[in-house]
């Protein structure tokens, strides 16, 4: 893979596939010694939809334990 003149790569379908990357998808590339990190940015309604899934899931009479292992599943 190499490095265009305007600094563009192209990702690998594979990975774009992995990460659920499509056109339109916020990326963003972190430097980490000699290489570099791709990740892909959660958009707000991304992060709100997961945490829907668990409204009414939870309450007082569970222990930390139960709760974290449904936030696993």
């Amino acid at each position: 893979m190499r490095v265009t003149e305007k600094g563009q790569v192209t990702i690998p379908q594979e990975v774009r596939i992995q990460l659920g990357i499509e056109p339109g998808t916020e990326v963003e590339f972190v430097a980490a010694g000699d290489h570099a990190i791709l990740r892909k940015i959660a958009r707000p309604e991304e992060v709100a939809e997961r945490f829907a899934a668990y409204k009414g899931r939870a309450d007082r009479g569970m222990s930390t334990e139960t709760i974290l292992k449904l936030t696993r599943e």
